[in-house]
């Protein structure tokens, strides 16, 4: 079983699929994709992606903003806890800091980010971080705001090995995306390879960044199977025990079976 803790369904590209996303997801099904996290973005495409997740099983909701749809209006942690309590919901983000593609929006960002964090310590949920060309910052806030307790995840991660062992030492988990099978991720490689098994995930982030052979096409989740199934080589392990281990450590972190059942 494997679970893609990071995609889009809101956005996939579903022309191929005659019944849409219940194509996509069944496609998912048959590569072993039990679980899926589907990620908001935006107080726009909440309520979709709520929507989505409740009307799935084995498909899960988070709430938040991302960085570069932070506005002049920065979301309220009072209004983070009652998205939160959106049925379904077991996530908050994804958040955190772009100063690559948003720079002129750095210290709502900040602002922002450091609510997502607040509002996780206090509802005991984890916290899904994007970062990008914002190391400094993204670690002061997490050290700062963050529950080790609860922590979160690193999503699509990209930095480098000290990024990560800092992450990891505040208790966040790292998730792992297809960009890993790219040519031109030799440093990344490195850093999978030192991630302790019990702290690593795997997502597509689809529709974005199709793993090899895929690549340059739109993603899917069923492709996670293609990014667990590297990573396992890479690791030098059975590509079962990575899946097992990396559902385990989506179970665990965000606490999904004392919450629901699992799927059947």
């Amino acid at each position: 079983m494997l679970v893609d803790s990071h995609c889009h369904l809101d956005r996939l590209d579903l022309t191929k699929y005659a019944d849409g996303l219940t194509g996509a997801i069944n496609a998912a099904r048959a590569q072993g994709v039990a679980e899926l996290l589907c990620v908001c973005i935006s107080e726009e495409n909440r309520d979709k992606v709520v929507a989505i997740a409740k009307a799935f099983d084995g498909v899960y909701a988070s709430v938040g903003v991302h960085p570069s749809d932070v506005g002049d209006s920065v979301v309220s942690v009072a209004a983070l806890s009652e998205w939160a309590a959106m049925d379904r919901v077991i996530a908050l983000g994804e958040t955190g800091l772009d100063y690559h593609y948003s720079q002129d929006t750095a210290e709502a960002q900040k602002r922002s980010f450091a609510n997502h964090l607040v509002a996780g310590a206090e509802l005991k949920l984890p916290v899904i971080i994007h970062t990008r060309a914002a190391k400094a910052d993204t670690l002061d806030l997490m050290a700062a705001h963050g529950c080790r307790e609860t922590a979160g995840v690193m999503h699509c991660f990209t930095e480098d090995w000290e990024m990560a062992r800092a992450s990891l030492d505040l208790g966040f988990y790292i998730s792992i995306s297809g960009i890993v099978t790219f040519r031109n991720a030799a440093e990344l490689r490195d850093v999978v390879l030192k991630i302790p098994a019990d702290r690593l995930l795997v997502e597509t982030d689809s529709p974005y960044l199709a793993p090899v052979p895929f690549r340059g096409k739109p993603n899917e989740p069923q492709y996670v199977r293609q990014v667990a199934e590297y990573i396992a080589e890479l690791r030098g392990v059975a590509f079962e025990e990575l899946a097992e281990q990396t559902t385990a450590n989506f179970a665990r972190l965000f606490k999904t079976k004392q919450r629901w059942a699992a799927p059947v």
